[in-house]
């Protein structure tokens, strides 16, 4: 580590020299000065590439560094690079100045605040690094803001006096040279961001990690963030910021226990939170409770209880029979009397193939060989995609559910958790939940066992057994109520999800098989002909 923070150190001042050096070309054009700034550039880019040695180095020495040195340590790395393009947005202006006719022409707009903002940002930076303090940290991102602001108020000014036809050549010279300066402030910002790296051991932007420090405030957690633990909780496609903040010392407070943070969409999380009261009303304790909510015209954020229990992804993966076994028991009681409770008779469209139109520009962007001319399974040979999905759009047209019920509508195996303890489920990642077809919640949860990449025989039939099991259970529901075309709804939901979880899934042969088998269900559906109540889902087709 003394090696990154020694040329860290030297970095710093190298970079700092050539934004006072450019101030001195752009008050007073100098063609010695400015070739002196492109000679040291290479100096900065060295330095730059040392500290991104170093930084490697140390991650793969011998010592194994902690998940907080690792933090530590990759924050170096992102702010050399930043450091070093803030250089280069310094030779990129005194290259500008040659441009000038009249190098007097800058003097009359307010360049000197940029050059003072810039400075201030790298008087806060070794606080901020290597002392870690949050509170320099923070300045340094602010920079951005200020150099913002001042930046659109002389491209405002240079604007209007394009306008007149004067001085153009001079004009936007000077124009680019405050864009050079306002570009230094995204650097600035991203260096401000990996100093809060380095400090909480996890990448926030800074409006994530400003509504995070609100809200904590705002529910009652008084330890300052760095106290906090913050675990990103990846893999969510949904675009929200989520992780889980624990207390390290809990106590019966209810306050300190841990949470779930998720920052995004204001209307996304609007609408989880609507939804999370609606399923509280319809099932108390099944859903997590809001533990506080605050709201932004554009991005959101909000504290949800962390909930008990491990999802029913995790324990087919796991491979305990006897835990999944009770806890599928416990998921079909619980969908049962949900279902049932929010059953409402009256007619409502399938509506899967506009769910696959509206993917299918994805899909071909991940997979543009998909709408080959011809493809097959074994011996059959299977239609081409567009005219798999076309045939299928006529059939159901003439489709329709006999009722809707209130739907999970993200019904994934890793949505559903089941706590031992209790014997009960819980739903989470409920943005989604609508009045809709039983047939989408049924088919989502099928799908997403099936493309789980596991490949090992036994795992696989554990697999296999839940999206049976799963499906017998939804269809004897839905016989009940007098669905009669149930089944072929549910393959037309489960062609659908299987085409479109190929966008997330980048091996060729597994994303083939999906594809296939997607297009397999649609023909069926398509080649059915007779009564749709007569239709009979070939579960196989599911099982892997």
């Amino acid at each position: 580590m003394h090696e990154i923070e020694t040329n860290f150190k030297f970095l710093l001042v190298e970079v700092e020299r050539q934004i006072e050096a450019t101030l001195s070309v752009v008050e007073k054009h100098d063609e010695r000065a400015i070739a002196k700034i492109e000679a040291r550039d290479d100096y900065i880019d060295n330095l730059k590439s040392v500290i991104e040695n170093a930084c490697f180095a140390t991650l793969h020495g011998e010592k194994r560094p902690s998940a907080a040195e690792v933090a530590y340590i990759r924050s170096f790395n992102i702010i050399g690079n930043n450091l070093e393009r803030v250089g280069d947005h310094a030779v990129n202006i005194v290259r500008q100045t040659r441009h000038y006719d009249d190098p007097e022409c800058i003097k009359q707009y307010a360049y000197k605040p940029f050059f003072d903002e810039v400075k201030h940002a790298f008087d806060w930076m070794p606080r901020a690094v290597l002392e870690r303090n949050m509170s320099a940290a923070l300045k340094i991102c602010r920079c951005e803001l200020h150099l913002d602001r001042l930046y659109k108020e002389q491209f405002d000014r240079i604007r209007d006096e394009l306008c007149t036809g004067y001085q153009t050549g001079d004009l936007l010279t000077t124009l680019f040279i405050f864009r050079y300066l306002e570009r230094m402030g995204d650097a600035l910002l991203n260096i401000g961001e990996a100093a809060i790296f380095g400090i909480t051991g996890d990448k926030f932007k800074i409006h994530q990690f400003t509504a995070l420090k609100d809200i904590l405030a705002e529910s009652g957690h008084e330890l300052p963030l760095s106290e906090l633990e913050f675990e990103s909780i990846w893999g969510t496609r949904s675009g929200c910021r989520i992780g889980r903040i624990a207390d390290p010392a809990p106590g019966e407070d209810l306050s300190r226990r841990d949470v779930i943070f998720k920052d995004g969409d204001t209307a996304k999380l609007r609408k989880e939170a609507a939804n999370i009261e609606h399923w509280e009303s319809l099932l108390p304790g099944l859903p997590p409770r809001v533990e506080a909510f605050r709201e932004g015209k554009k991005s959101s954020s909000m504290l949800v209880e962390l909930l008990p229990g491990q999802t029913i992804q995790d324990l087919a993966v796991a491979g305990d029979l006897d835990l999944l076994r009770r806890a599928l028991t416990a998921q079909c009681l619980t969908a049962a009397t949900l279902w049932q409770k929010t059953l409402v008779r009256g007619p409502i469209a399938a509506g899967c193939m506009p769910q696959l139109r509206a993917r299918l520009g994805e899909v071909l962007t991940v997979h543009p060989n998909f709408d080959a001319p011809s493809r097959s399974i074994g011996a059959l040979p299977l239609p081409r995609l567009e005219t798999a999905i076309t045939a299928a759009e006529a059939v159901e047209e003439k489709l329709s559910a006999p009722f809707t019920i209130y739907i999970h509508g993200d019904y994934n195996s890793n949505n559903i958790l089941y706590d031992l303890a209790a014997d009960r489920i819980h739903y989470i990642d409920l943005h989604r939940s609508a009045d809709a077809d039983l047939a989408q919640d049924v088919s989502v949860f099928m799908i997403s066992n099936f493309r789980l990449p596991i490949f090992d025989a036994e795992r696989r039939r554990v697999l296999n057994t839940v999206i049976v099991e799963f499906f017998n259970f939804a269809r004897s529901f839905a016989a009940k109520q007098g669905d009669t075309t149930f089944e072929i709804r549910v393959a037309l939901g489960l062609a659908r999800s299987l085409i479109t979880s190929t966008r997330f899934e980048l091996s060729e042969r597994f994303s083939r098989q999906m594809l296939s088998r997607g297009i397999y269900l649609l023909s069926r559906v398509a080649g059915h002909g007779g009564d749709p109540a007569g239709f009979r889902l070939p579960v196989a087709a599911v099982c892997y």
